[in-house]
């Protein structure tokens, strides 16, 4: 076998101009993906300890820093079928900023904040040089690489000179550069979604969203467990065991509303705006399910008769209402779904309700009524769409051997 048709050596190519392209992720991707489940925690961590505006603020911008490194790194991935060795080291040295920047998490509004802004600027600097590789290399026919390679270089000095700025400055000119990271991709006549080569593999994008969910929502299942781990589980009174079980069920049930009616699901048409909203979608989405992760670390503070911890219920009860908005944002833009008959926005609706009115009442009422009105939010999601279906179905099985 010649070397140039063995995937250790084959130069990248565009998926339009190979014949083999398909849409699973390669195991390099995932390994990438691993350090992502560091992060996550780290970053829920970090709100679990700012509980307040200021911090939730801060735990935002933090997380839609780390969202975009990652969605970057996988766009590329997407357009390019890169499986050589080069490819493979430079992946490798990307993973090692991505361990930096968790690292720096915890400290990252003192002295911190240097470290994860450089690792930052070097992870947008790697992104750079796989674009500029591709173009460098010829295999790529328009000016897509270069366009992109130039513009995400001038982003990672911007992102350097951040590191080195006092405070208030360094968080608004890193602001910034992230912001513009949106614009490379969405501005007018001269965003890249514009070039008719900037078409990632839809199903491969889609299978790299569903496998990041599930480290984003198992977050959850890592805060109820090492915060009883740390209580002492042999301390605790059966309730707060039965809350902590609770909430176990609750991510399982995130997982399960979000892979049967949005979870690998391929934009309804290749539209910019399309693409755009399923994007942002899934960007919320995952900051949403931190959210309620983080909540749910609540359960094994509390047993039944006490108020829920307030800071900790407003975050569950916001985070589910905006996870389950994103959902009903996200179904509107992908290919239709026979699930979709049954979870309407009507249905999605009743959950943003019952979230909301939840969050009203939680100071003034004990904690196992906060959490059945809360969880009738969030399983009702499942069990409205399942039981219309279930009759849907019925009827229509009978009418037809009738």
């Amino acid at each position: 076998m010649a070397l140039e048709n063995h995937p250790m050596w084959r130069l990248p190519r565009h998926h339009l101009d190979t014949e083999d392209a398909h849409d699973h992720v390669h195991w390099v991707e995932l390994f990438y993906d691993l350090i992502h489940v560091v992060i996550i925690f780290l970053l829920g961590n970090f709100l679990s300890d700012h509980l307040s505006v200021s911090g939730f603020l801060g735990f935002a911008g933090l997380f839609i820093s780390v969202w975009f490194a990652w969605a970057d790194s996988s766009v590329f991935n997407s357009l390019y079928v890169s499986t050589d060795v080069k490819h493979r080291l430079i992946m490798a040295s990307q993973i090692v900023t991505a361990m930096v920047m968790a690292a720096s998490v915890p400290h990252v509004l003192g002295k911190g904040w240097m470290y994860f802004a450089l690792a930052f600027a070097a992870n947008r600097l790697i992104t750079t040089y796989l674009y500029h590789r591709t173009h460098s290399l010829g295999v790529e026919e328009s000016r897509l690489a270069h366009h992109v390679s130039r513009n995400f270089f001038i982003l990672s000095l911007v992102f350097a000179i951040s590191a080195f700025l006092p405070a208030p400055y360094s968080y608004v000119l890193f602001g910034i550069g992230v912001a513009s990271i949106q614009l490379l991709y969405m501005a007018p006549k001269v965003g890249v979604l514009n070039n008719k080569r900037f078409l990632p593999r839809l199903g491969h994008m889609s299978e790299r969203f569903a496998l990041l969910m599930l480290i984003v929502v198992g977050e959850g299942f890592f805060k109820l467990v090492i915060t009883l781990s740390q209580k002492g589980i042999y301390k605790v009174d059966p309730s707060v065991l039965v809350n902590f079980m609770f909430g176990g069920i609750a991510v399982f049930v995130q997982c399960w509303i979000y892979f049967d009616f949005v979870g690998n699901g391929k934009p309804k048409n290749q539209d910019k705006r399309t693409l755009v909203n399923w994007w942002l979608g899934h960007l919320f989405l995952m900051l949403s399910a931190v959210m309620v992760g983080v909540a749910l670390a609540g359960e094994v503070k509390v047993g039944f008769w006490e108020p829920y911890p307030l800071k900790y219920g407003v975050i569950g009860c916001i985070g589910l209402a905006s996870y389950l908005l994103c959902l009903l944002w996200i179904q509107f833009n992908i290919e239709p779904r026979v699930a979709h008959r049954f979870a309407t926005a009507k249905v999605r609706m009743i959950g943003v309700i019952m979230a909301l009115f939840t969050l009203v009442i939680l100071p003034y009422v004990p904690a196992i009524i906060g959490n059945l009105l809360w969880g009738g939010a969030l399983i009702s999601q499942i069990a409205i769409p399942v039981t219309r279906a279930y009759l849907t179905f019925s009827k229509e099985e009978l009418a037809k051997n009738t």
